[in-house]
């Protein structure tokens, strides 16, 4: 007993000492949460701009501190006067309010004032007005290029269809008409004079932008002018129509827009567009970037176009935003896919499709007006930076591109929130310039001329308290000044009063307590007789004279210092308002003590501490001194039920002993509610009724209990056992009927089913006709959708069916849109005759080898005969369930490649064999088959007699681009075979794509874990998406393993920081109890573990659920042993066996936890090792551990591992066990490859990276970070970022950026487990050469506008948007073809190759040149980037016979390799089908010619192998029609092999050519050989995709200096070894190594070295060196590691020796240093100096 109590001691201080810290944490958590607090500021002006809450007090008397919330300082003592609080204010300046007869727009209020603190938010309501009818501007631009001739002649005509349009909306309009073709140089225009004067018949020479009809209202001289205008032309196929819509927008005056309408700007064309920086311009040397200024003659033409850029999208956006114009497109299917981008980024704007002629035009702006008219949008212009707007609305929902659809006619109401930003680019608010933190903010609705104003700033401002400061006051002892409450000392002095300086004498006598020996407690400093208490955590722990007093040694409540009400001061708690005691533990009212009628404790008690105290307490007294039946109200009810029976009807148990009840028994005629509020109701067994009763006063004093029973008792009704066997026998006679009537109807069915009153009635139909999926949990490409017949189930049915992909957005998808000469995949299913086997799912047997090989030339030569069709691939059998008495036929899947318009065909075909149950020899079963294409499927299904459910097989056409919500629908066609009506017809499938910002899943399926291990460690991953805080809820579930026996239940909720990828839930597993291992339980015990209720817009990603297997080990000989796992015998002669059901699982990117169970036996022991998957087996690790689990540390992060283990006893080793595999969890990656600057102008650079060297994991994302640096690197202003999702694209296209001024770039890559570190380069374009030749115009590269708002972050355009071609437009838009680019030569990368180019030479040297297209593409194929300058050579009339085909339109080049060229062309225009074409190809410089002849009409590209590398070939291409040949398309084209590294148009890093290269090498090695050389040595890399050629080494001083060496090293060795001579001493020097394949160089291995002197500069010939690595790791600030290791030997031949790494971490606040002493067993050999280290490396290249 005695030994129990000490026990329970220790566990009751642990318990205190818990909760100790808990309320410790606690508090400090409070306090951290207090920004005033924490931030410690010293004065009055820092403390208000801490926060917008903060307040300061200047009371002189105050002791706490004195910058925190109002709040607190109220609490704390400092009076209401003496606290300086800062309050923002809002005044409206002038405010009309709207009048609705007014037809026009109007805004109210119309100007306000608006101070706000830094943080602080205000919003108000601000309402709009738009009349029903307002007054319209209508501008038409339109393209004027020649391919718009068809369109003018129908526009010529529409003036009065124009008119009578806009009348149905207003009857105030306004009609104006410009045009625009392109800017009148080369190469945008033909440049030779007489092009100039007229580049095509009866055509208008070149121009720009031209306003031809100011805005009028006239509409028949609109009409009149419009009738005048000719055609123009250009060369190049994007037009100048930013230019256009630019000095439309600015051009105010001149264009006519009146101030109180609605302006709308037509933008009709059918090609593409210029935009700032593309490349053109730089061909033609127009560099200036736009002025955004009107530059219109007084003839309306624009005379700036060639001396200044086109401008960009967002200057586009943000201009006709000003001028409150908005625009709508009007474009031809061949452009509709830019401006359908381009339209997503005006905030209101429209876009439609144009027919070929313009004949739609004005149905197209009648569409158009009605959606505009129903939107409105809010803009604000002039922000400060320091401020922030947003705009919502109750009234009305957003758009998509955050406009608000509106109702006209109504005032509508806005709700404007205004917030000021605490912080700008790291930067406070207040130390921002002026004009940053104020100004006067428009809000604008658009298409609103009338504006409100805010005159808006951030309160800045100095405390008054420190503008009357007491300079050098008394109260200071005037060593400092007097100021809001508080002496501010001058340099030197200190103290409360400044009367302590490090000059005065020590005093620690008056910090000592009486009866104390410590100065201030041993808890401060004693500072000139006055002690300073220490701090913790930034909170003040210590307080007092003499910091006697702990702030956690208060009174405490429910572990609650002083219960969380108060604080603790000296010692005591102080308590807050309506709180007392010792422990604040006490309410000061009475609220808590209030009984149910009002009264206190029930006038039986008194209350004390918010509790009553009752007179009279018993078991049934609630907490008001009131009975309360509740309490145990049934136990009472059956402890006198005895009782009441006998007393009250002289039945029950008691009966006849009723003298020992003592209940006072009232009958009554009924119990009523209001006179108890229970009643107690029980059955009397001997009569089967229920009797009532209830009870009044406390239970517990029996004679003062009264009972009152119901007189009248509830009994059943009368006996009824007569009717019993009646029932039965009626039961069985209509069971007889039922069974004669059953056989009456066999007999004669067969007959009746031919009558045909009884054949009617059989329907076939869906079962459901609604399906919701969730794409997240589907599990398969196909839905098997149940098909019923009801009715007469004899006979046979077939039934047609069809499914229609995307029928949710059918009508706004162009059906002429795809071209009926593509190529796609039909999916084609049929059903055998055969019956199934399972070989037929297994590829490699022979009997489904041979089954395929049947099907496959079957079908082949019945599909030959369709036109253009190919040889079926991907040929499949399986089974199909529930498809009648044909369930076990085998089903075939295949894929047969043809045109789109053969889709009919094909059906026609497959149906007509279906039917004949035949394809040649292939039998099929009838009414079975399948035909799918890209957007539809056809089908049938059979029901064969008697059966009433198939399954008709659904493909669903699951493509990544879908929407986020998408639609199928099924349809049953009709019933070809049988007489069934068709009942439900239709089924829609709605498929939901769900966006998720996290993922959140387990890590594996399954986890097995001993009982050893105590504890079952599940890890938790997270996937992040969108960067956030991300909650799931997790719980244990009984199976096997049942809780409290074999574990503890576990439930909880993970949190996920933003940032955290990896959470653990651990589960306590417990060991076996005496009895299971008495009766050996053999059964495997498991429990599984599910993920649920995820929040904050996470999802549960692969494995939900996870099922953990506890192991339950035997216990044999003293040594456990799996049980289960049978019973392995030991080996003889005492050696031990494998150890048993080894697992691995990742903790961590660099730990792996290994654990098994002992072999039988008695081992002493065990061994691991491990190596990396792929490496050899006598590399690997081993490591010696004594229990039965290991922990790897130090691992390679994403890396595969394999490891077995073996245990071992005095007679040694025993056996391995199964190797098992394991991965490193993901760690961030390292930094990107260098940086790459393209400089295209001085305000415009194209800036590329290379993948990190190590990806430590799948990179998913790139962030791009940009800013204004100064002289010293430091950032002038804000930091803008731009994600790149795809992390394939490593480039972007920076566009805006200021003249002149130095850009800090910075780059970091993103994989699973969050960013990596960021390389940065530093770059003023105004420095570097400008490279126009090499300026690529690449598919997909994200364009940023440098200069841009917040709106603008993200990607604006992608580039290879504008290049396409209207493919199969009938007017080109070209005026002339002539050559231009006279003996020019051209390079590009060569993309299978790091160091390889494409290049693309012109010549002048033809002639009779009269038609040329100059085209500048690059194109993304199979890791290749191929760019090509194209050249149309024609030696005759370009009016070519009709029938002929034209040129074909585009030539494009894919270098595939070194030897091998992809050539690609687009189909050219002809008026009668095209049947082939011819490819010939020839060295340049002369030699045999090529042919190669193309039958197939629908292929249009073709692959040259066995090209020889470094030469030029010319290519001709042309189309053959019935009528004969076309003329050629010809293009030169060189595949180079190698390039000067200095050259700028050498591959840059990032382009997808450096996917196929090898990974970087091993990490670097170096060893000092002598104070000027030393040895680098480095490992192949782990993924050489290739052979290794050799390795380029290039080594440079770290800070400059000096010329690079580059140093070139042939071989393939596991590991390279290279000795550099002619270094200095105590130079840092840079090393790069670069591993060479066919496919180029791949990315970069780096590695800082220096040589340091030893011993004042003599180098020891002992051996003894010393160098220096330095690396920067992932520390949460910057950090920089340098380790210097140093090794000595004592004998210059052998020794062991030590080696002693220091490693110092350096850091702006402090230096941390930490020494490591590893031993090295193995010796070290040295001989003349050079030392040689036997080390096993090993490392992890993603």
């Amino acid at each position: 007993m005695r030994r129990k109590r000490m026990d329970v001691l220790p566990r009751v201080c642990a318990r205190l000492l818990l909760l100790s810290l808990l309320c410790a944490t606690s508090l400090c958590q409070r306090s951290k949460n207090n920004r005033c607090v924490l931030s410690r500021a010293k004065s009055c002006t820092e403390c208000i701009r801490v926060d917008k809450d903060c307040s300061f007090c200047t009371d002189e008397s105050f002791e706490e501190p004195r910058c925190d919330l109002r709040e607190n300082l109220l609490l704390y003592g400092c009076g209401e006067s003496s606290i300086v609080y800062t309050r923002g204010e809002m005044q409206t300046l002038q405010n009309f309010s709207i009048n609705t007869s007014l037809q026009r727009t109007q805004v109210s209020p119309q100007s306000m004032l608006m101070r706000l603190r830094a943080g602080e938010e205000m919003s108000f309501d601000m309402d709009v007005f738009q009349p029903l009818k307002s007054p319209v501007d209508l501008y038409i631009l339109m393209d004027f290029s020649y391919s718009m001739s068809d369109d003018l002649d129908n526009l010529k005509s529409m003036g009065q269809k124009l008119a009578k349009f806009l009348q149905e909306f207003t009857s105030d309009y306004t009609v104006g008409f410009g045009k625009f073709v392109d800017k009148v140089s080369s190469p945008q225009t033909d440049m030779r004079p007489e092009k100039l004067r007229e580049p095509w018949n009866n055509a208008d020479s070149p121009f720009s932008f031209k306003n031809v009809i100011r805005l009028t209202n006239n509409i028949n001289h609109f009409s009149q002018e419009l009738r005048k205008e000719r055609i123009s032309g250009n060369l190049d196929a994007p037009e100048g129509g930013f230019d256009a819509i630019l000095q439309t927008a600015v051009c105010k005056d001149k264009i006519g827009w009146r101030k109180d309408s609605t302006h709308l700007l037509v933008f009709s064309t059918e090609s593409a567009f210029h935009y700032e920086a593309d490349g053109t311009n730089v061909l033609a040397g127009i560099l200036a970037r736009n002025d955004e200024q009107c530059h219109l003659d007084s003839k309306g033409t624009y005379v700036y176009d060639t001396k200044q850029d086109y401008p960009s999208v967002p200057t586009l956006v943000r201009l006709l935003g000003q001028h409150n114009i908005i625009p709508i497109f009007a474009v031809t299917n061949h452009s509709y896919s830019y401006y359908e981008k381009l339209h997503k980024y005006f905030p209101i704007s429209e876009i439609g499709v144009l027919q070929e002629n313009s004949s739609n035009i004005v149905e197209l702006l009648r569409t158009a007006f009605e959606r505009i008219h129903s939107k409105m949008d809010i803009r604000a212009d002039f922000i400060p930076k320091a401020i922030k707007t947003e705009f919502t609305s109750s009234m009305y929902e957003k758009t998509e591109s955050g406009s608000f659809y509106i109702s006209r006619g109504k005032v509508g109401t806005f709700k404007v929130h205004v917030k000021a930003l605490e912080y700008v680019g790291g930067q406070h608010v207040c130390s921002l310039p002026e004009k940053d933190r104020q100004g006067v903010i428009h809000l604008k609705p658009t298409s609103l001329s009338d504006s409100l104003k805010i005159t808006a700033s951030v309160i800045c401002d100095v405390c008054p308290c420190e503008q009357q400061k007491e300079v050098n006051s008394p109260k200071c002892s005037f060593h400092g000044d007097f100021a809001c409450g508080q002496c501010i000392c001058h340099p030197g002095w200190r103290g409360d009063t400044c009367d302590c300086s490090p000059a005065s004498s020590p005093n620690n006598e008056a910090c000592i307590l009486p009866g104390d020996v410590e100065p201030c407690s041993g808890r401060g400093e004693c500072l000139c007789g006055k002690c300073q208490c220490y701090s913790e955590d930034l909170t003040q722990r210590f307080d007092g004279p003499f910091c006697e007093y702990d702030a956690l040694q208060c009174p405490r409540t429910s572990g609650f210092l002083c219960n969380d009400r108060g604080r603790c001061s000296k010692g005591a708690c102080v308590c807050q308002s309506g709180w007392e005691g010792p422990g604040c533990e006490c309410p000061t009212s009475n609220d808590t003590c209030i009984d149910s009628r009002g009264g206190i404790c029930n006038n039986h008690g008194r209350c004390e501490c918010g509790r009553c105290i009752c007179d009279m307490a018993s078991l049934y007294t609630s907490s008001t001194c009131e009975i309360s039946y509740s309490l145990g109200f049934q136990a009472v009810c059956q402890s006198i039920q005895d009782c009441v029976r006998c007393q009250a009807w002289g039945t029950g148990s008691m009966k006849g002993n009723c003298s020992k009840c003592h209940l006072q028994i009232q009958m009554v005629e009924e119990l009523k509610k209001e006179e108890a509020s229970e009643h107690c109701s029980f059955q009397d067994e001997e009569d089967d009724c229920t009797y009532h009763y209830t009870l009044e006063g406390d239970p517990t004093v029996l004679p003062n209990t009264t009972v009152r029973v119901q007189k009248k008792k509830e009994c059943p009704p009368g006996n009824f056992f007569w009717l019993i066997p009646l029932l039965i026998f009626l039961i069985l006679l209509l069971g007889l009927l039922l069974l004669l009537c059953w056989k009456f109807c066999a007999c004669c069915k067969g007959c009746l089913a031919l009558l045909p009153c009884c054949a009617r009635g059989r329907v076939v139909g869906f079962k459901e006709d609604h399906y919701m999926l969730r794409h997240s949990l589907m599990s398969s490409d196909h839905l098997d959708t149940p098909m019923v017949r009801s009715g007469s189930l004899k006979g046979r049915d077939t039934v047609r069916w069809k499914i229609n992909n995307n029928v949710h957005k059918q009508s706004l998808t162009p059906l002429a849109a795809a071209n009926p000469k593509d190529l796609i995949p039909y999916g084609l299913s049929l059903r055998l005759t055969r019956l199934f086997t399972q070989n037929l799912v297994k590829p490699d047997t022979r009997e489904c080898e041979q089954l395929r090989k049947e099907v496959e030339e079957n079908l082949n030569d019945v599909f030959k005969h369709i036109p253009g069709c190919h040889k079926l691939q991907q040929t499949k059998f399986r089974l199909q369930p529930n498809s009648g008495k044909r369930q076990d036929h085998t089903i075939v899947d295949t894929v047969l490649t043809a045109p789109r318009s053969a889709k009919p065909e094909i059906i026609k075909v497959v149906e007509k064999h279906v039917s004949h149950e035949a394809f040649n020899e292939l039998k099929v079963s009838p009414g079975y088959y399948t035909v799918t294409s890209d957007q539809d499927a056809h089908g049938m299904v059979e029901f064969q007699e008697s059966v009433e459910l198939v399954d008709v097989r659904v493909p669903l056409f699951i493509k990544e681009d879908d929407d986020d919500e998408k639609q199928l629908q099924v349809e049953a066609i009709d019933v070809p075979t049988g007489i069934a009506d068709i009942g439900r017809r239709l089924v829609n499938i709605t498929i939901i794509k769900e966006q998720a910002s996290s993922l959140i899943t387990f890590l594996q399926p399954a986890y097995s874990h001993s009982r050893f291990d105590k504890v079952a460690k599940i890890p938790v991953l997270r996937e992040i998406i969108e960067n956030g805080k991300s909650q799931v809820s997790y719980r244990t579930r009984d199976l096997t393993a049942k809780n409290g026996r074999d574990y503890i239940v576990t439930e909880g909720d993970l949190v996920f920081q933003p940032g955290e990828t990896r959470k653990e839930v651990q589960v306590p597993l417990l060991e076996l109890t005496e009895i299971d291992t008495l009766l050996h339980n053999c059964q495997l015990k498991q429990f599984t573990i599910d993920l649920f209720h995820p929040k904050h817009g996470a999802k549960i990603g692969r494995y939900p659920q996870t099922t953990v297997t506890i192991a339950d080990p035997e216990v044999v000989d003293g040594v456990p042993l799996m049980t289960g796992l049978g019973q392995v015998s030991q080996s003889p002669k005492g050696r031990l066996s494998a150890p048993l059901n080894p697992n691995a699982n990742a903790l961590s990117s660099r730990e792996i936890r290994f654990n098994w169970f002992p072999p039988p036996g008695k081992p002493l022991g065990y061994k691991v090792k491990y190596w990396i998957q792929g490496d050899s087996e006598s590399d690997a690790h081993l490591i010696d551990v004594k229990t039965v689990s290991a922990e790897l540390s130090n691992l390679y992060p994403f890396c595969d591992y394999e490891m077995q283990v073996c245990a071992y006893n005095a007679m040694g080793e025993g056996a391995y066990s199964d190797i098992i595999h394991c991965r490193t969890l993901e760690d961030v990656p390292s930094e990107p490859g260098r940086l790459a600057f393209n400089v295209v102008s001085s305000t415009v650079t194209q800036l590329s990276w290379a993948e990190p060297a190590e990806t430590n994991g799948e990179i998913t994302a790139y962030e791009v970070s940009y800013g204004l640096v100064n002289e010293d690197n430091a950032f002038i202003g804000p930091l803008k970022k731009v994600l790149v999702e795809d992390p394939k694209k490593r480039m972007v296209l920076i566009e805006n950026l200021r003249e002149s001024q130095p850009y800090c770039y910075m780059v970091k890559a993103r994989n699973g487990a969050g960013w990596g570190p960021e390389r940065e380069a530093t770059i003023n374009l105004a420095t570097q050469p400008k490279r126009p030749m090499s300026i690529p115009i690449i598919p997909d590269v994200p364009i940023i506008d440098a200069e841009g708002g917040e709106d603008y972050d993200s990607y604006l355009m992608y580039s290879a948007d504008v290049l396409r071609s209207p493919a199969g437009s009938k007017h080109p838009s070209v005026s002339d073809d002539s050559e231009h680019l006279l003996n020019g030569r051209v390079d590009f990368s060569f993309p299978g190759s790091g160091s390889g180019t494409l290049t693309r030479t012109t010549n002048s040297s033809y002639h009779q040149l009269s038609s040329h297209m100059q085209q500048e593409h690059r194109v993304m194929g199979s890791s290749s980037l191929t760019r090509d300058y194209s050249t149309m050579l024609m030696g005759h009339d370009s009016r070519l016979p009709l029938g002929i085909p034209d040129t074909p339109t585009r030539l494009v080049f894919s270098a595939l390799g070194p030897t091998s060229l992809k050539v690609s062309w687009q189909e050219p225009h002809c008026e009668k089908e095209v049947q082939g074409y011819s490819v010939q190809y020839q060295l340049l410089n002369g030699g045999e010619v090529h042919r190669l002849t193309i039958a197939n009409p629908c292929q249009n590209s073709v692959v040259v192998e066995d090209l020889l590398p470094n030469h030029s070939y010319i290519f001709k291409v042309k189309a053959q029609s019935e009528e004969g040949w076309g003329p050629e398309r010809e293009g030169v084209i060189t595949i180079e092999s190698q390039v000067d590294p200095q050259s700028p148009l050498s591959p840059v890093p990032g382009s997808p050519f450096t996917l196929s290269t090898p990974s970087a090498p091993g990490p670097l090695v170096f060893t000092a050989l002598s104070s000027d050389s030393l040895q680098l040595s480095w490992e192949r890399p782990r993924k050489p995709n290739g052979s290794i050629l050799g390795y380029m080494v290039t080594c440079e001083m770290l800070h400059g200096g000096g010329e690079p060496r580059n140093i070139y090293v042939e071989g393939d060795n596991p590991e390279t070894t290279l000795t550099v001579p002619h270094l200095s001493e105590n130079i840092a020097y840079k090393f790069k190594v670069q591993a060479k394949t066919t496919q180029g160089f791949g990315p970069e291995r780096e590695g800082i070295i220096t040589i340091e002197s030893q011993d004042g500069g003599t180098f020891s010939q002992f051996g003894g060196q010393q160098y220096m690595r330095e690396e920067v790791y992932n520390f949460p600030t910057e950090y920089t590691t340098k380790t210097s290791i140093t090794h000595s030997s004592l004998d210059p031949h052998f020794t062991d020796g030590m080696l002693m790494t220091t490693q110092q971490v350096e850091s702006a606040s402090s230096t941390l240093t930490k020494q490591v002493t590893k031993e090295f067993v193995s010796r070290t050999v040295m001989s003349s100096g050079t030392l040689t280290k036997q080390m096993e490396r090993q490392f992890y290249e993603a």
